[in-house]
């Protein structure tokens, strides 16, 4: 996958190299919209998804994770973006973002939607915009 990522790191859409415990940690306890999310479910949701990691070259270890629920034909769903707090402000997540966006294009998806309480600038450098008719769209659940 080619990105603006460090040379010092790499993506990989190898759900086997994820680190399930460390992506459980990360998200139910620093990420506000995953607080509290069970180990079970989280392993389901990594089960049922593309998943996405960054890892440091030299040891394997994983700083970052993304996932994606999709059809592969029209829709997908980025979430669960997350970048490790030691490794943030080195342009990872964009790269990370940017390598998923470009893993998704040859499926010709007409919609990539995401959800985001404070990181809209980030999103926004990589083509994602506001919905354009938030009218059209529901939500059953928590919102």
């Amino acid at each position: 996958m080619t990105t603006d990522l460090p040379l010092a790191y790499e993506i990989s859409a190898d759900s086997a190299r994820i680190d399930a415990a460390l992506v459980h940690r990360w998200l139910s306890e620093d990420a506000y919209w995953a607080r509290d999310r069970s180990r079970e479910k989280q392993d389901r949701a990594i089960a049922g998804s593309l998943n996405f990691g960054v890892y440091e070259r030299a040891s394997g270890q994983q700083v970052g994770y993304a996932r994606v629920v999709t059809d592969k034909a029209d829709f997908a769903w980025l979430c669960d973006v997350y970048i490790s707090p030691q490794v943030r402000g080195k342009g990872i997540g964009t790269a990370l973002v940017t390598a998923v966006r470009d893993h998704l294009a040859p499926y010709g998806l007409r919609r990539i939607l995401l959800a985001t309480a404070d990181a809209h600038e980030i999103y926004a450098k990589l083509g994602f915009t506001p919905l354009e008719a938030p009218e059209r769209w529901m939500a059953l659940g928590r919102q």
